[in-house]
């Protein structure tokens, strides 16, 4: 037995990626925390008929396999929260059923649609009712190409749900908007807090369409009976975190007051600031700068950079020759051959999803009259410093229109692990750079059930326990 002490609290954060999803576990005692992954699976689009979805239903049955097995080893939970990716969304039909797979925001069906969609909101109207950057995957681009193909399901939906209510409902029967990830959709007006009526209409959605918005740190159901009686572990409350992965992360930066940047670092490199009001002007919107929602009614004003997709991209297709390189070892070989000095643009449109991302960096480091990497090494060289000297050129657009002076750069996530980039990035942006910790959006997660269970009293609270507990790492420019 495990039992649940007076002083001990238990909170499951279910963590969903676009390749990968995992349970952990955090144990709050005594001021502190500890965590433990308990619990790993796959993630994946599937292909049918030339459309991409998400396998919602294996998602949800990995759920209830974690949940058996915390159920087997007696641990007790307070409660569960789930955050997801961005964007997209699923059906629910008038009898509760979800009608069709979630389409995912990879498939190519909304190339185009922008243009399409300008001609009855026009650009500039969208980015001020909005303050989100323009990408073609958006909710709003989505729904507007669902309705031009006529989607059975979308037209019959008598609920939308985006991806980590859509699971919390599966669990919960909960039906619930957390305000962290409507926020990605390009629907919501910051300034209003309410879906724009006008967006709504143009892309064939009603208003009760979509449920009440609510915060994180809400509860939006309990277990369903029979998962309850099933897994053994009673009926759990789940609670709303920040829905949207990055939204949990930037709950984690260990910073110590607002004169900070961030860059949640992984397959994407997100970079920006916390402020309390939107950022929405002429600027931002020619940089094409987003709004989206933090938690405590906090906006945050960032830039999506292609981040450890190209070099994920480019170790798939050396595992494919037989070329298993360690990321370890991919460091080591990108410092070998720091002198290399061909650049390139890290969000050019070309590196989006190109069928050799390898050859993709060749072509265009030689269109840009640079010499071509005569290895593996040099290849990672070129994107490493590609990186650097793209986040220096984002952040110094972000202190442009900040608030306040920029002062340390906080990286978290996964990408943090890596200490090259980090002291490439400290070189480039002449300021120090803190990495860490690198499981942010788990943390996050639990600290939003942390609050929702009185344990802390706001963000700035969790900031502190996370610097109290996680050690970070901090590198500074050499000269």
């Amino acid at each position: 037995m495990n039992p649940k002490s007076l002083n001990t609290h238990r909170f499951l954060a279910f963590d969903c990626g676009a390749t990968s999803g995992r349970a952990i576990l955090g144990t709050f005692k005594d001021g502190g925390f500890t965590m433990e992954e308990v619990y790993r699976f796959p993630n994946q689009t599937l292909e049918i008929g030339g459309k991409y979805y998400w396998n919602v239903y294996s998602i949800y049955e990995h759920f209830l396999k974690c949940l058996t097995d915390l159920g087997k080893r007696h641990i007790p939970l307070d409660s569960i929260g789930i955050d997801t990716w961005g964007v997209d969304f699923g059906c629910i039909g008038h009898d509760g059923t979800l009608l069709g797979l979630p389409r995912a925001y990879r498939d190519p069906y909304t190339e185009g649609i922008p243009e399409k969609f300008y001609k009855i909101v026009p650009h500039d109207e969208l980015y001020a009712l909005t303050g989100i950057q323009i990408m073609n995957f958006n909710t709003v681009f989505q729904m507007f190409a669902q309705a031009e193909e006529g989607s059975v399901a979308y037209r019959h939906a008598k609920r939308i749900l985006f991806m980590p209510d859509l699971l919390s409902y599966m669990l919960t029967r909960g039906k619930v908007c957390e305000s962290t990830i409507a926020s990605t959709s390009g629907l919501v007006n910051p300034k209003t807090q309410q879906f724009e009526p006008l967006l709504m209409a143009a892309v064939g959605l009603r208003q009760d369409q979509l449920p009440d918005r609510v915060q994180a740190g809400e509860t939006v159901g309990r277990l369903r009976y029979n998962i309850a009686k099933d897994t053994g572990l009673g009926e759990v409350p789940v609670v709303a975190v920040a829905g949207h992965d990055t939204a949990s992360a930037i709950v984690a930066v260990p910073a110590e007051d607002e004169h900070f940047a961030y860059l949640s670092s992984g397959t994407w490199s997100l970079m920006g600031i916390e402020v309390d009001e939107p950022i929405i002007n002429e600027k931002s919107a020619q940089l094409n700068f987003t709004n989206e929602g933090g938690i405590e009614g906090t906006t945050r004003f960032l830039k999506n950079i292609t981040g450890m997709w190209l070099v994920e991209q480019c170790r798939k297709k050396w595992m494919a020759q037989g070329k298993d390189y360690t990321y370890t070892q991919m460091t080591e070989m990108a410092a070998s051959a720091k002198a290399y000095a061909g650049r390139i643009n890290p969000d050019d449109p070309r590196f989006a999803n190109p069928a050799d991302m390898e050859a993709e960096i060749k072509n265009a480091l030689a269109d840009n009259g640079c010499a071509v990497p005569a290895s593996d090494a040099e290849l990672l060289s070129c994107i490493y410093h590609s990186l650097a000297e793209r986040y220096k050129e984002v952040l110094d657009m972000l202190q442009e229109m900040a608030p306040f002076k920029i002062e340390k750069l906080h990286i978290i996530g996964g990408g943090s692990a890596n200490a090259l980039l980090n002291q490439w990035t400290a070189d480039a942006i002449g300021m120090p750079v803190v990495a860490g910790p690198t499981e942010a959006t788990a943390i996050g997660n639990l600290m939003v059930q942390a609050k929702a269970a009185g344990l802390v009293s706001d963000r700035w609270a969790m900031r502190r326990m996370i610097r109290e507990t996680i050690e970070a790492v901090e590198f500074f420019p050499k000269s």
